[in-house]
């Protein structure tokens, strides 16, 4: 008892994770049916699985939508603030912690977006079906990492389970060529009138200002890449923040399809009620719909791939794999992320996972739960004592040899 006095958080931390098993999320869904697919498996790598109470931490942090980041960052800011300033102690120190807490809280979210780290690869039972991605940018976009090529955008892909990606940057047209870690494809993304189109296929470029004086106009634009033949699929967050009253028009004017899951923080919050209307119009004319990690070169993760059948076209011939975190971001209010996103953490994780989590929470507590020796400096409990022991040692001179009289 005296042990759970001294360490309840840690015990509180374990007993979350315990809990959260009796109400777990699978590890990935079918985002057009919502249940689990039986055929696919997201597969871990053993340096990620150990060392998981960060890799999913920097995870839950990459699927946060834009308006629950900044909840999640202003909530436990001022959280940790406010305990650096009640805690106990002198004032110097209080104020320490309330500095170093917060900051550390936003260096997570720089390690979520930059850190390099071991990442989750799916792997699919059908060989027959391509694992790809519809759409992915360069460094040649206006909001392109800097630095980031196609080389590295391949490798990123490849890493996560991706046999190819379509290379889709802001109105530059990329042309293939590029077939090795997988292969990358032609395509861009138009900026238009209040839209994006992603087109696929090789295309010529064109003067989107033709595109960009109305909805009228926009809209014109699938055709013409038709007439090139390539495929014109509606983009999020755009036809839904800006063209949701118009989706009949879309179909009207010959758009192949739609992306109903994005990765990017502006789209991820795209809610399950408004994914099942453009799914219910995309069987009904059977349209194609996709999902788009939508990678700009920050972030390590996805949280959407795509398994595509060969030759096939239209509603059946693309099934949309998702992180069930990622397709909870539209569920629930932006304010609500402090402990909502956590609890989502917490439920999605395997049992290796939890195993891990366990493990190191049990291992920081023992290390800390040992007293020191009088005289030992001031740590981790025995780590102090066990590393001051080892300097001592080093510091004492030899013995003399032995006499040979």
């Amino acid at each position: 008892m005296n042990l759970l006095r001294r360490h309840p958080i840690a015990f509180t931390l374990i007993a979350l994770v315990l809990l959260s098993a009796l109400s777990p999320l699978p590890g990935l869904v079918d985002a057009v049916s919502g249940a689990p697919p039986a055929d696919v498996d997201l597969v871990r790598p053993t340096l990620y699985t150990l060392l998981a109470p960060v890799s999913n931490v920097l995870d839950a942090l990459t699927f946060l939508s834009g308006e629950r980041a900044i909840a999640f960052l202003v909530t436990w800011v001022a959280a940790f603030v406010l305990w650096g300033l009640l805690r106990r102690g002198p004032l110097g120190r209080r104020l320490a912690a309330a500095i170093l807490a917060p900051l550390a809280v936003i260096l997570l979210g720089v390690a979520a977006v930059l850190l390099p780290r071991p990442v989750p690869r799916l792997v699919a039972a059908d060989s027959t079906l391509t694992v790809i991605d519809y759409h992915a940018h360069t460094a040649l976009s206006h909001d392109g990492r800097r630095g980031w090529t196609v080389q590295e955008l391949a490798a990123w892909h490849a890493a996560q389970g991706f046999g190819a990606s379509y290379v889709t940057d802001h109105n530059v047209v990329f042309n293939g060529g590029v077939d090795d870690p997988i292969r990358l494809l032609p395509g861009v993304e138009w900026s238009v009138y209040d839209q994006h189109v992603v087109a696929l296929g090789a295309v010529a470029p064109l003067e989107r200002g033709v595109y960009g004086r109305d909805t009228r106009a926009m809209l014109s634009l699938f055709g013409a890449l038709h007439r090139q033949g390539a495929i014109g699929i509606a983009s999020l967050p755009e036809y839904w923040r800006n063209h949701w009253a118009e989706l009949d028009d879309f179909v009207a004017a010959g758009a192949d399809g739609f992306e109903i899951v994005n990765c990017a923080p502006k789209a991820i919050g795209f809610p399950a009620a408004a994914r099942a209307r453009v799914l219910q119009l995309a069987e009904s004319h059977d349209l194609l719909v996709v999902g788009a990690s939508d990678n700009h070169g920050w972030g390590q993760v996805t949280c959407v791939w795509n398994l595509s059948s060969p030759s096939a076209h239209g509603y059946r011939s693309n099934r949309v794999i998702a992180r069930p975190i990622a397709l909870a971001q539209g569920e629930s209010q932006p304010w609500t992320a402090a402990y909502t996103q956590p609890w989502l953490m917490l439920a999605g994780l395997s049992w290796s996972e939890r195993s891990s989590w366990i493990t190191w929470i049990l291992v920081i507590l023992i290390y800390r739960a040992v007293p020191r020796r009088a005289g030992d400096p001031a740590g981790i409990g025995i780590l102090a004592r066990s590393l001051s022991l080892k300097i001592l040692r080093l510091r004492r001179p030899p013995p003399p040899p032995p006499s040979t009289d």
